[in-house]
């Protein structure tokens, strides 16, 4: 167990490193990884399993305790990413299925990434749990939603089977790790720290199906794709970190913000371009598995050498976290 459980913080640190080279390895040999493509959304259940594992009561107690930072960054996820999304594919004059799954791609709840990311930044990690948690739970509403209104010039969007979709990869995974982590909560507890390894894994192998399987439509249209989603998560990151400056939020909460706005739950994107709108499709989240695993760590380095000095907003919570 200690041998998985240092293999498992070893994946975790160089997490976007293992991304960026199994897609490279996708890219160049794609018949090695196309058989996983019937296994993206089981994949994706097992990370939400993960993540229904390591939930606690806690991560929702700054939804009571200090709701403005957690409902401004809440709005900011479900109105600046989808929103950017579509200006961007629209003014790129993206083809409809690219464009489509762009705006998906901004439609997804925040990343859980996003979270060590805001802990490497010296952000607010309490409020990155509770954002990240919080979105998670409302996409089921939101994602298709959003979805209906922007993406529907493009493409046709069944909402209720989006729905459908989230539910059974997303929801009902975490509710499942909540059920056993009750019923088995000293076998969970020693096991727990094997699980960012299985996440890990399990997200590796859905970015070197996509990847492997549009090899040559994204060696055709790949670099104006990879522009959009580069530009999209900037765009993410720059506005979440505004929103903050603009609602007077304290450094470490304009951090989480950004950060948690900017990174984005690529693996349901693909699994739901995939299962909705067709696999090229599933090529913004796809590449944005991987860019958002780049971008990501390299603000968390800058960021974590100019510590937060203003005074944190949300302290109590801090420490008993």
């Amino acid at each position: 167990m200690k041998i998985l459980e240092a293999v498992s913080n070893l994946a975790g640190k160089y997490f976007a490193f293992l991304v960026i080279i199994a897609a490279v390895v996708a890219y160049l040999y794609p018949p090695l990884f196309v058989v996983f493509g019937g296994y993206i959304t089981l994949l994706l259940g097992v990370v939400m399993f993960g993540m229904g594992l390591t939930l606690k009561p806690v991560d929702f107690k700054l939804v009571f305790s200090h709701p403005l930072p957690v409902l401004l960054g809440f709005v900011a996820q479900f109105t600046i990413m989808p929103l950017m999304a579509f200006a961007i594919a629209y003014l790129m004059q993206l083809p409809a299925e690219l464009a489509a799954g762009l705006v998906l791609l901004g439609s997804v709840p925040g990343g859980t990434a996003s979270n060590v990311m805001v802990y490497l930044a010296k952000g607010n990690v309490p409020l990155s749990i509770t954002m990240t948690s919080l979105s998670t739970l409302i996409a089921p509403i939101a994602t298709p939603l959003i979805l209906l209104a922007l993406a529907g010039q493009w493409m046709p969007v069944d909402a209720w089977s989006m729905f459908v979709s989230i539910v059974q990869v997303i929801i009902v995974p975490i509710i499942l790790g909540l059920v056993v982590k009750r019923i088995f909560p000293v076998i969970v507890e020693k096991s727990i720290n094997v699980v960012p390894l299985i996440s890990v894994t399990a997200i590796i192998i859905i970015v070197t199906a996509v990847v492997g399987g549009n090899a040559e439509k994204i060696a055709s249209s790949g670099l104006s794709v990879f522009i959009a989603v580069m530009l999209h998560n900037a765009a993410g990151l720059l506005l979440g970190y505004m929103a903050g400056v603009l609602f007077k939020m304290d450094e470490g909460t304009r951090r989480a913000i950004a950060i948690e706005v900017g990174m984005q739950n690529s693996g349901l994107g693909v699994s739901l371009a995939t299962a909705h709108f067709g696999p090229v499709a599933a090529i913004p989240s796809a590449l944005g598995a991987v860019w958002h695993n780049i971008s990501g760590p390299i603000l968390a380095t800058y960021w974590s050498k100019k510590p937060a000095k203003e005074k944190e907003v949300i302290t109590k919570e801090t420490k008993a976290i």
